[in-house]
């Protein structure tokens, strides 16, 4: 799978408290370490950190679970 994001996308996803937006600020295509846990990530299947509107908070996920903002 192609990544469809880039670096400075606007995206938006679910948390536990509700949806959450903000800008990918990196794309990982290598496992990484992140907050004590291995995650994941290929050129094929990338992983995204994202960088909440709101509070700031840093998050990594995949693209599954992003979608894009219209600015």
């Amino acid at each position: 799978m192609k990544s469809s994001f880039k670096i400075g996308d606007h995206v938006r996803w679910n948390s536990e408290a509700g949806k959450v937006t903000g800008r990918i600020i990196k794309i990982y295509t290598k496992d990484f370490l992140y907050k004590g846990y291995v995650h994941h990530a290929s050129k094929e299947n990338p992983q995204y950190e994202i960088k909440s509107d709101r509070t700031g908070h840093i998050a990594a996920h995949k693209g599954t679970a992003l979608q894009k903002i219209k600015d």
